[in-house]
């Protein structure tokens, strides 16, 4: 009856078990896994967001399968900002990043086909991959006072039907960026073995530091043997989620880049996925980005500052460095059960965080915090998590 794609294990696990046990009982849980900033208390200018969807603009249908030209405009001024010069005819919008993987891996790669993903890194690769008949080999990002590529893992994972390389920059949940040196050996093997190289930047503009290093978007490489796709989207940039606009931008060697954005354009053509709406919106929306995004960086930089300073006064943990992004590590220095351990917090200090099995770490002994809870919700949460660990040592 059903595809065997979708043949996915559908038990609750018992962190949600217990997670919808303790809401049913009406009881309080400091929620450190919130990914939503609408759930945030960040204040959105609603007016200024809500007035495009009342233009007359909106009632009229005229479908572009790469998009409308004036979003398109509205996000090479974006690039532009970053020192990326882009085309508009090189965007192609989505309505979703998971959308944009699931068009780049139909136009990359044949049933059974393999891509080259970072671990640890965002659990949902696994279903994208299910969903399009492809299959996931993983590399390794590697901890050292910082996170970096392990380039020789890179090339281990590499097989005959291996067509793209994945890059999260940054890196979802380590917040670690690709560093230039790293570009530098990426880039001579993509283009020796011919793969295709799909950076992930969703969380571009999240960063606690500038380091000259790090290669920002790659749009703004100037090599051009090696086919590239950028991601972005208003879900992180904007604190936007419900709005659902994407976009992929496509640059390399000019002939393999005409015939990408060709293929890709059948594809967008095929679904017609983005609403009229936010398309018309977008650049105006742009406009707030500062205002918006501004709030989003100040609380995330303002609770990873108290974690760092409440983890430097306890034993038995500590918090592992990062670049950017909206995510902070803890690790449990006694390498114990992280599973039963977020159990513990859940029930015994009513404090839900992600064990590291969540974004596929290799060991035990990883907690995963969102940096997007207001302060109230954040610290009580971390002062629960750290009584914790102390009363257990």
């Amino acid at each position: 009856m059903f595809a065997s794609r979708t043949n996915w294990p559908m038990a609750v696990n018992e962190l949600t078990r217990r997670v919808c046990e303790r809401r049913e009982q009406g009881l309080p849980l400091f929620d450190l896994t919130e990914s939503n900033p609408t759930r945030c208390a960040f204040e959105y200018p609603s007016e200024a967001i809500l007035a495009p969807f009342l233009s007359p603009e909106n009632l009229r249908y005229e479908p572009s399968p790469r998009g409308a030209w004036s979003a398109r405009e509205a996000i090479v001024r974006y690039y532009a900002e970053h020192g990326a010069s882009v085309d508009p005819e090189h965007i192609l919008l989505t309505a979703s990043t998971s959308e944009a993987y699931a068009f780049l891996f139909r136009l990359l790669a044949d049933p059974g086909d393999r891509l080259l993903v970072p671990r640890p890194s965002y659990p949902l690769f696994g279903f994208l991959a299910d969903l399009n008949d492809v299959r996931l080999d993983t590399y390794r990002l590697i901890y050292h006072e910082g996170w970096q590529i392990d380039l020789e893992s890179v090339q281990a994972a590499l097989r005959p039907t291996t067509r793209a390389l994945i890059l999260v920059n940054p890196n979802n949940p380590t917040g670690s960026f690709v560093k230039r040196r790293e570009w530098e050996r990426l880039r001579v093997f993509c283009a020796e073995h011919h793969l295709a190289v799909i950076s992930d930047e969703v969380f571009l503009d999240y960063t606690y530091v500038e380091d000259p290093e790090r290669i920002g978007t790659l749009l703004r490489q100037e090599d051009g043997d090696v086919l590239r796709f950028a991601l972005g989207g208003i879900s992180k940039l904007l604190g936007l989620p419900q709005m659902k606009l994407a976009w992929i931008g496509v640059t390399g060697p000019t002939e393999l880049a005409r015939e990408a954005l060709a293929r890709l354009e059948v594809i967008g053509d095929t679904y017609l996925s983005v609403n009229t709406l936010v398309q018309q919106a977008l650049p105006r929306w742009m406009t707030l980005r500062e205002a918006i995004g501004r709030q989003i960086r100040e609380r995330v930089r303002a609770n990873r500052a108290y974690l760092r300073e409440s983890v430097a006064r306890t034993d038995g943990c500590r918090c592992l460095e990062a670049e950017g992004g909206w995510y902070a590590i803890l690790q449990l220095l006694d390498a114990r059960d992280e599973e039963a351990f977020a159990l513990q917090l859940v029930e015994q200090e009513g404090v839900l965080v992600h064990p590291g099995y969540f974004f596929d770490f290799e060991e035990e002994g990883y907690l995963v915090l969102s940096l997007l809870p207001p302060p109230e919700v954040f610290q009580e949460g971390v002062r629960r998590i750290l009584r914790r660990i102390g009363e257990e040592r």
